[in-house]
């Protein structure tokens, strides 16, 4: 793969970056009319793959969290088309890397030393490049490494980052008021956060031992003394990445061995630990040959306040959401609903969010649930679409529920995404035994 020895860092460049490929959308836009005028039964899968090259290279070329939005956007694949989905999802573990050369002078200015003056070997070339950082393999003392590399620049350009796409996102989602600014805010805190890779390292220490106690889960150990804001040194694992595993498997108790896994690990985070991986996609997971499930990037933690976590889960239970009166009260307490609210949106909202929460609460209204089920699924993308061409939603002022949906509800979505991928069936409720036992 092509090597970047370049990254734009400052608010001009990465605006320029932007700019160009918007102009490039725009001319596929014009070429798709174009054609359409002489061949009336033409699709948009052509222009859909036109804009999702174009729009992804144009993003990797940024890193930072430019490429962080096409990978979070990878994950909804009931609402993109599928060439943004299938191009966006390269984000998650394959982008092009840094040079040898900026990998050495990125190490030299975080560690003040050059990687072989810290490790017996290390591999300049990476074997997996993301949205924010690189990773190389290494070794020191006989142990087998995996050394993560920040990009230069990416913490600095958040903030610009996320003002150029203000507007864009405000206008997508029919964000009004000055209230709309606790979802940005809470959306550049949160990336912020993942670039401290101090405390990624603290945050991976603390949930891998609490979450030791669930079986088949397994996590690398870190190295603080070989680690920085920048750098993170942690224990080389064998395995392949959860999209491969899901690819080539057939194995049915195999994915289900995993898909409970993967299940508990969240359940147990979100119940008892009430912080959560709030980043589930498959280039943060792998499995190994007897498998096991490894996580291998705690970044991303979302803390879950009890203020939030009692109304949210308060409306998986199926009584509480066919009770009008609990309902409402708990769509207040969310901040779906407000006080200031016309009859006609009280109205549309709860209906709305009550179709919404009967489907998407199932999977825990049973003991088991088969993730299989594509008709759960198909259901899940049927409503999507439903809501998607609802002329009267546009209408409406998105500026809607508490800033802690953003990520509550990325975890759940990309962890169905994945469960329905490995097309495992687990029981709901197992989680629970580790509670038991964590003394």
């Amino acid at each position: 793969m092509k090597t970047i020895d370049y990254i734009p860092t400052n608010k001009i460049q990465r605006a320029s970056q932007l700019v160009k490929t918007g102009i490039k959308v725009g001319g596929n836009y014009a070429k798709y009319y174009g054609k359409k005028a002489f061949n009336s039964e033409l699709t948009r899968e052509e222009l859909d793959d036109e804009n999702a090259e174009d729009i992804y290279d144009g993003l990797k070329s940024l890193k930072g969290s430019a490429l962080k939005v096409a990978q979070m956007l990878s994950m909804e694949k009931n609402i993109l088309p599928k060439a943004y989905v299938e191009k966006f999802s390269l984000s998650q573990f394959s982008v092009p890397p840094l040079s040898a050369a900026l990998v050495r002078k990125t190490f030299k200015n975080y560690l003040n030393k050059y990687p072989e003056e810290l490790y017996d070997t290390f591999a300049t070339q990476s074997v997996n490049a993301a949205s924010i950082g690189q990773v190389h393999q290494a070794t020191k003392d006989g142990k087998k490494l995996a050394v993560k590399i920040q990009y230069p620049g990416v913490a600095d350009s958040i903030s610009s980052d996320l003002a150029l796409v203000k507007p864009v996102a405000s206008r997508m989602f029919n964000l009004k008021g000055k209230d709309k600014e606790k979802y940005f805010k809470e959306v550049e805190d949160k990336l912020l956060e993942e670039t401290d890779y101090v405390l990624e390292v603290k945050q991976s220490q603390e949930i891998t031992e609490k979450c030791s106690v669930i079986p088949n889960l397994k996590f690398p150990q870190y190295y603080p003394e070989l680690s920085s804001e920048r750098i993170i040194t942690m224990d080389w694992m064998e395995g392949e990445h959860l999209s491969e595993f899901t690819a080539r498997n057939t194995d049915k108790e195999a994915a289900d061995q995993v898909g409970q896994t993967l299940w508990d690990f969240y359940m147990y985070q979100m119940h008892h630990l009430k912080a959560v991986h709030a980043d589930p996609h498959p280039g943060n997971f792998l499995v190994d040959e007897e498998h096991n499930l490894i996580a291998i990037d705690f970044g991303c933690i979302k803390q879950v306040p009890e203020e939030f976590y009692t109304p949210y889960f308060e409306l998986a239970d199926p009584e509480n959401i066919n009770n009008p009166e609990v309902f409402t009260e708990k769509m207040f307490e969310l901040e779906i609903l407000r006080e200031e609210d016309s009859p006609e949106e009280l109205k549309f909202f709860s209906e709305l969010f009550h179709e919404m929460l009967s489907l998407f609460t199932q999977p825990f209204h049973l003991d088991t649930f088969d993730f299989s089920d594509e008709t759960f699924f198909a259901r899940i993308a049927d409503l999507s679409d439903k809501y998607s061409k609802d002329t009267q939603l546009r209408k409406m002022n998105g500026n809607r529920g508490s800033k802690h949906f953003l990520y509550i509800n990325r975890t759940f979505f990309g962890l169905y995404n994945l469960m329905h991928d490995l097309g495992a069936k687990i029981k709901v409720n197992n989680y629970k035994n580790y509670i038991q036992n964590d003394i």
